[in-house]
Order: C-alpha cells, then structure tokens, then sequence
C-alpha cells in the first residue's frame, strides 16, 4: 500500500515535529509506504495576500495534480467527523490512498467533490506541522486497526 499526505504548507527546517513524522512513518512501514509532500509555492504566496478564495484556487491548483491513482481524502473542518475505526475503513483494502491538508483557508467546493471522501477530525484547529503528525498517527493507527495489530487497543 502507497499512502501520500499532501499538505498545503512550506517546508521548513523546524525540527520540533520531524522526530515524531519519522516515527510514524518508519513504525508504519510494514503495512504502507508513507510519504508527505509539502506544497507551497509563489502562486499560493500571492494568493494569501487577496483573499481566502484566491487561496483556495490556487489550493486546489496545486493539489489537484496529485489527484492520481487510488482514494483520495481531504480533510476538511466542515465535512463528516470520523473515529478512527471510520477513518481506517476509508482506505481498507486500497493499494494506494491520497490525503489532503488545505491551507489556512480550506478547500474548495470543487476540490472537495473532485474528492472520493472529504472528512474531519474534530471542530478544532491545529497548525499544519501538528496537523501532519496528527494524520500520520492516525494512519498508523488505521492500518494497526485493518492488520488487527495491538497498537490501538
């Protein structure tokens, strides 16, 4: 299984979180290959200076390139809240799954459609460097709950 954590964010060389990314990623390896890919670019950069909807276009601008083979999942504050059993059902049984993390100003209608499932993890907002740690233990965990490993209970 291929799983890609597409996020709206710049790379950085905050350290803060890259141990526990790492993590999730090496302990996940037996039953998926993780990536993250940080998109940020200039187009994104000027649109965050004109408004929350020229942000979102230029969001899905550059995600939506990304929207390959396989499930794609955004996340998105306003959609269905899922558990963890609900998340790992999303991409049971898939050879490759794609997920999303908007900007600060979320996505668009049109990209949340383009989607297979648009989901939330809770009403509360969380920086994006958290966020990525956030989906990349609950991917863990989704995976431990599909191959009854014994890291959920």
């Amino acid at each position: 299984m291929k799983i890609n954590v597409m996020i709206i964010d710049k790379k950085s060389k905050d350290r803060l979180y890259a141990g526990l990314i790492e993590h999730y990623i090496k302990i996940a390896k037996p039953f998926a290959d993780i990536e993250v890919i940080e998109v940020f670019d200039k187009e994104i950069a000027r649109a965050h200076d004109n408004s929350p909807e020229a942000s979102q276009r230029a969001y899905t601008k550059a995600l939506e390139k990304y929207m390959k083979n396989g499930i794609n999942i955004a996340l998105d504050p306003s959609s269905k809240e899922v558990d963890s059993y609900d998340f790992a059902k999303l991409f049971k049984d898939s050879a490759q799954v794609n997920l999303f993390i908007g900007g600060a100003y979320g996505f668009e209608r049109d990209f949340l459609d383009k989607c297979n499932n648009a989901i939330s993890f809770g009403k509360i907002t969380l920086s994006h460097k958290l966020m990525k740690v956030v989906v990349l233990e609950q991917i863990f965990r989704g995976l431990s709950i599909n191959h009854n490993h014994p890291y959920h209970k």
